[in-house]
């Protein structure tokens, strides 16, 4: 499938999503890249991760053009699911339990899918654990009794206090033995986690390839748009800006 592109970042391999769906995978998505991307007239576009603080992230009004041009623009699991929340409206495509979460409220902060991650060259290796995934593995740790729902609960405080950067299973083990909580239950829980811990923005992240691959394979024609698509200075400025960093 010719003229899919998909940003992608730490959340999963490249390797493993070229085996979802037949597409170009760019690095992770920032501020211009859509607005180039369109000038391409892609058949598709996927956001899965993007760039943030240093560098600025993408607009949610590029995402607004590709769509107004017909475009069907996908999201989930990271900065894909953030924008694919506040734009769901307007006709981005949303998919899985992250953007859920966020487009119904359960989740507001950015930070529960910020991780930190090695360079391209590398792959892009996750640094950091992000906080939907320890938030649903604890969970799962308590549901199959590896730990007590109030081990589970505090345990999810420690990682909600810790800067984003500091996040991992490691980290909050030795913080929750400082405070006190049960020995024989992180001991079980260390045990447990490399067969029990689930990679929610991975498995988000799957599900949105497949979504496209089905979607696209349908050859429906995307929906028209449900917004008046207003070209300000402001938007005219960041279209040369992007033009002349393509160059």
């Amino acid at each position: 499938m010719s003229g899919i592109f998909v940003f992608l970042g730490p959340t999963l391999p490249a390797r493993d999503a070229a085996s979802e769906l037949d597409a170009t995978f760019l690095p992770p998505v920032a501020q211009g890249d859509v607005i180039r991307l369109c000038a391409e007239k892609p058949k598709a576009i996927g956001i899965i991760d993007g760039f943030f603080e240093s560098v600025p992230s993408v607009w949610h009004k590029e995402i607004l053009f590709a769509i107004h041009a017909g475009i069907p623009v996908f999201g989930a699991s990271s900065m894909g699911a953030l924008r694919a929340a506040e734009l769901h409206p307007f006709g981005m495509i949303g998919v899985g339990a992250i953007f859920e979460a966020y487009r119904d409220g359960r989740l507001e902060d950015d930070d529960e899918v910020a991780v930190v991650h090695g360079p391209a060259e590398l792959g892009y290796p996750s640094l950091s654990e992000a906080m939907v995934n320890i938030r649903r593995t604890l969970a799962d740790a308590a549901v199959e009794r590896i730990l007590s729902q109030d081990t589970a609960f505090r345990l999810e405080g420690i990682a909600k206090e810790l800067p984003y950067r500091e996040r991992g299973y490691g980290r909050i083990l030795r913080l929750g033995a400082d405070i006190g909580l049960p020995g024989d239950e992180l001991a079980g829980f260390k045990a447990w986690l490399p067969t029990g811990r689930f990679d929610q923005k991975r498995d988000d992240a799957r599900r949105m390839l497949r979504t496209m691959r089905r979607h696209l394979g349908q050859d429906v024609a995307a929906p028209g748009a449900r917004f008046h698509f207003e070209r300000t200075a402001l938007w005219e400025r960041a279209v040369r800006e992007a033009a002349t960093l393509a160059m």
